[in-house]
């Protein structure tokens, strides 16, 4: 069977023959296709991802057998996202808003789970690198600032490119703190029947419809409030608004 073929009956087969290898180099890649740069929060997801990986398995068929709880959302998440292959829309990624760049990854077959945690680490001081420094210099100026310089901007492009093709060089005890975690898993998502908004005629969940003079509506239409992801991490969205 030629390797075209075996990626469509297995849409992950390229992944885990990376992940079997240990290939984290072409792994970073392909994860930088969804979260679209490269930097050292992206590698340290894909890092933490095969370490968990490597000692409960590598299938993942996207139906539950594998779950990811990630304690953050930022660049590690995606990281971790694309290695594991669990994701919000296969219901297996859940996000507890605890600011740590942590993520447990648990397994149904083996009734096991690892939780992999990022030691602390600076990029100034007397131990960081210079090419560290001037990372943590080029993050101030073009991100906490949002100074709109092309070329700041294009340089921390290439700083954060080398340092996260170096992240995955290092070894996993000096990153991380690796251990077994409590197997806890959460139930299967459940699947719901679909409702129909009597105002504006779309369809969705029914579990998230209200009842308005009489009539089921969905959230919008009710402009009721609702839980949100954002950057600062979960909110209440009064009205369904930012």
């Amino acid at each position: 069977m030629s390797q075209a073929s075996n990626d469509i009956r297995d849409p992950r087969a390229q992944v885990k023959q990376w992940l079997a290898s240990g290939d984290l180099r072409s792994l970073l890649v392909h994860a930088a296709s969804l979260h679209g740069h490269y930097c050292p929060g992206l590698a340290f997801g894909v890092k933490a991802a095969h370490a968990a990986l490597r000692r409960l398995g590598f299938e993942n068929t996207g139906m539950e057998e594998l779950v990811t709880v990630v304690e953050c959302n930022n660049c590690f998440a995606d990281g971790v996202q694309m290695a594991t292959g669990c994701s919000f829309g296969n219901n297996a990624l859940i996000y507890k808003d605890l600011g740590k760049t942590a993520a447990t990854v648990l397994s149904r077959r083996s009734q096991s789970a690892v939780r992999v945690c990022l030691r602390p680490h600076r990029w100034e001081g007397d131990r960081a690198t210079e090419l560290e420094r001037e990372a943590n210099r080029l993050f101030t100026k073009v991100v906490k600032q949002r100074d709109p310089d092309p070329e700041a901007q294009r340089r921390l492009g290439e700083v954060f490119r080398r340092l996260s093709f170096a992240t995955l060089e290092k070894e996993e005890d000096e990153l991380f703190d690796i251990r077994e975690a409590p197997a806890h898993f959460p139930e299967y998502a459940p699947i719901y029947d679909s409702a129909i908004c009597a105002v504006c005629g779309e369809e969705f969940m029914e579990t998230r419809g209200l009842v308005r003079n009489g009539r089921v509506v969905c959230h919008t239409c009710a402009q009721a409030d609702c839980f949100g992801v954002l950057g600062g991490g979960v909110r209440v969205l009064p009205g369904g608004n930012w």
